[in-house]
């Protein structure tokens, strides 16, 4: 018995030492305009030569993730491209700003409440600070000479599914692909990129915060649109639908073939 505890810790210390190695990845950053101050986590490709070009991917984190702290934000997907084999196969630039705790990614009347949450978006008013900033972000880094301008990327999940769907509706020319996971947005707002930007949009069947129906809805929007979304809902799957797609073998194969 003692012996199994001991291999549990061990095992236990060494997910630990990997999670966190593969944190310090991420470079801890600030953008600052206007007097308001956006704090975001940025990897580099291996081997970075700011000489050369490199694909740059910004990552959307869900409600459960703000703050101020500039670490929570890598909970879920920050693995995924930190991989010895991601690396490897698929340098890029990879970002993950922090939506402040008060702020939100999408301009929405959310009542937590109701379950699943009630959303009402609202795409007619200006962005939220947030929103705002992130945009700016966006702008201030693809303007980079080291970045790809054919091979810029926005994915997020739940609260950044949200958000993912609202910068396409309000970036429509800058993206050349999206993921959108456990969101939802303004169906009549996709119209704008519904044939612009290819998207794969995930769901779990039982999704019990983030209604599915959203996902299904602004698919079907976006293919009355002349759009062709990529639509994957898992049948046993609750909110927390990244695991499964972070474990999707096409999915970053998918994403990085896509180009403007």
């Amino acid at each position: 018995m003692e012996i199994k505890k001991l291999v549990y810790a061990v095992l236990f210390l060494f997910v630990a030492f990997y999670a966190q190695a593969q944190k310090e990845n991420y470079q801890k950053e600030s953008f600052i305009q206007d007097g308001d101050t956006l704090k975001y986590r940025i990897m580099y490709p291996k081997d970075f030569i700011d000489t050369n070009q490199y694909p740059i991917v910004f990552f959307l984190h869900g409600a459960g993730e703000r703050g101020a702290d500039n670490e929570t934000q890598l909970a879920h997907g920050s693995a995924l491209f930190a991989s010895e084999e991601s690396l490897e196969n698929y340098p890029a630039i990879v970002v993950f700003p922090q939506c402040p705790k008060e702020d939100y990614w999408s301009n929405a009347k959310v009542n937590r409440k109701s379950r699943p949450v009630s959303l009402k978006f609202k795409y007619h008013r200006k962005p939220t600070q947030a929103m705002h900033m992130v945009m700016e972000l966006v702008d201030e880094l693809v303007g980079k000479p080291f970045v790809k301008e054919d091979q810029i990327y926005v994915m997020g999940l739940s609260m950044g599914g949200m958000g993912t769907y609202e910068i396409l509706h309000r970036k429509p020319d800058t993206f050349a692909a999206a993921i959108a996971i456990c969101g939802g947005g303004d169906e009549k707002g996709s119209e704008e990129f519904a044939k612009k930007v290819p998207l794969w949009i995930f769901h779990g069947a039982k999704d019990d915060v983030v209604d599915p129906q959203l996902s299904l809805e602004m698919a079907s929007k976006i293919i009355a649109y002349g759009g062709h979304p990529n639509v994957t809902i898992y049948s046993e799957a609750n909110h927390n639908s990244w695991d499964s797609t972070f474990a999707e073998p096409e999915l970053l194969p998918w994403l990085f073939a896509q180009k403007k």
